[in-house]
């Protein structure tokens, strides 16, 4: 992963140690996917990712699904460093009853989070239904000069993931309309 320095360093190792703190307390947890996937998605949520932390309802943002929901703390972490209403207190709260900081990600339930994931490949299929309206928006709303829908879905998807059929199937589809 190419990084520009000790401040790219910097911010990938705190997603990773805020995740396994926050699995450690919890005593429970998944700190394998944050530690490697930390620079990537760090680099896509830096450089690429087109959001708004004081909006996350905003209709133009990028989506960003982690269909791997068993790494929430990777997305936590980044939530919580990039601005979204999400505490530390909520991250310390990582997979207590009733907390903003559920062992899998909930829609509705966490500021910035797109899809309910947990059953491995969900949030590929969830993903891929997004870019599909995606394109429909864009193609319906959308005009010469006039470009209101622009924005793009990225998925974080595990092996475990793609072992399943409905990863299969929803990457079938994908292929088939070229999303």
């Amino acid at each position: 992963m190419v990084t520009n320095g000790p401040l790219d360093d910097l911010c990938i190792n705190t997603i990773r140690f805020l995740s396994i703190d926050a699995v450690e307390k919890a005593k429970s947890g998944h700190p394998g996917t944050p530690m490697g996937a930390a620079p990537m998605a760090y680099i896509l949520w830096d450089r690429f990712l087109k959001h708004n932390p004081t909006d996350p309802e905003w209709s133009d943002r990028d989506r960003f699904v982690l269909s791997c929901g068993h790494a929430s703390m990777l997305l936590y972490s980044l939530l919580h460093l990039t601005g979204y209403d999400l505490t530390l207190d909520d991250i310390k709260s990582f997979r207590q009853w009733g907390s903003r900081t559920p062992g899998h990600p909930e829609y509705r339930v966490t500021p910035g989070v797109e899809a309910t994931t947990g059953p491995l490949g969900q949030g590929f299929g969830n993903a891929v239904g997004m870019a599909i309206a995606e394109r429909w928006l864009a193609q319906h709303y959308n005009r010469p000069g006039h470009e209101i829908v622009n924005h793009y879905t990225y998925a974080i998807v595990s092996d475990g993931d793609l072992q399943e059929g409905a990863s299969s199937e929803a990457a079938s589809l994908a292929g088939t309309l070229q999303l």
